[in-house]
């Protein structure tokens, strides 16, 4: 028995379906790039501020890099391990590098004068970035209809 190559045409009923999956633009999804490794990451936004975590497990404090300058808010993460094991007629060498940056255009309504607080436990880093006094104000504005 040998290997074949899939022929989208051998199988008539899944053809839109092979279609759609042999798409660029799909595999190019950064679900499917593996060399990008992006934590996940949620942003809530309250009255008073922007709440912001990142899902990055096995890092430690001392390995995170949070900066802001001007709009531009960057998180990054730096951790190498290296492990050696020798025994009589066996070494074995392990070592393991795990790294992200994340970049954030931050909105206008960021006070870039006060400081970004940052919390970091049981995996989750979180950041709160402050809102200026002008943006926790509602301005709204009601449309009538003519």
């Amino acid at each position: 028995m040998s290997l074949v190559k899939l022929d989208g045409k051998r199988f008539p009923w899944n053809e839109s379906l092979i279609d759609f999956f042999n798409r660029d633009a799909f595999v190019d999804d950064d679900f499917f790039n593996l060399e990008k490794t992006h934590p996940s990451m949620n942003v809530k936004e309250h009255k008073d501020d922007f709440e912001i975590e990142f899902a990055a497990p096995g890092f430690e404090k001392k390995d995170f890099e949070i900066t802001m300058k001007d709009d531009v808010l960057e998180v990054s993460a730096q951790k190498s391990k290296e492990e050696t094991e020798e025994d009589e007629n066996f070494t074995r060498r392990e070592f393991n590098y795990n790294a992200f940056t994340r970049t954030l255009q931050l909105p206008t309504s960021v006070d870039r004068s006060k400081d970004v607080k940052a919390v970091y436990e049981n995996g989750i880093l979180k950041l709160k970035v402050l809102k200026m006094e002008e943006a926790k104000e509602d301005h709204k504005k009601v449309i009538e209809v003519v």
